[in-house]
């Protein structure tokens, strides 16, 4: 897991993976892509690592339940890597 974090916002995950808006999230309700985290009020974001992984995975041409069981990976490693964050400043 990377220790420098983007968070990309909708719009630009959009153009990376050439999907419509729809079809993202479709793919989000499937479990076939990684969900966002609520950044704001009204906004949301995916970490970019996350992004990167899930296009990677894409391309190596992952059934659709390797796509499922990495995006549970991911989402589960979210809680972990706060630990991280939170014993680094110790």
């Amino acid at each position: 897991m990377p220790t420098n974090i983007s968070l990309l916002r909708t719009k630009t995950i959009l153009k990376r993976r050439g999907r419509s808006r729809s079809s993202h999230y479709k793919d989000i309700a499937e479990g076939l892509f990684v969900p966002p985290i609520l950044i704001g009020d009204r906004a949301v974001a995916t970490p970019d690592y996350e992004v990167d992984t899930m296009i990677s995975a894409q391309i190596e041409g992952k059934s659709k339940e390797e796509l499922r069981s990495l995006v549970k990976e991911l989402v589960g490693s979210r809680k972990n890597l706060l630990k991280r964050w939170l014993q680094s400043d110790d």
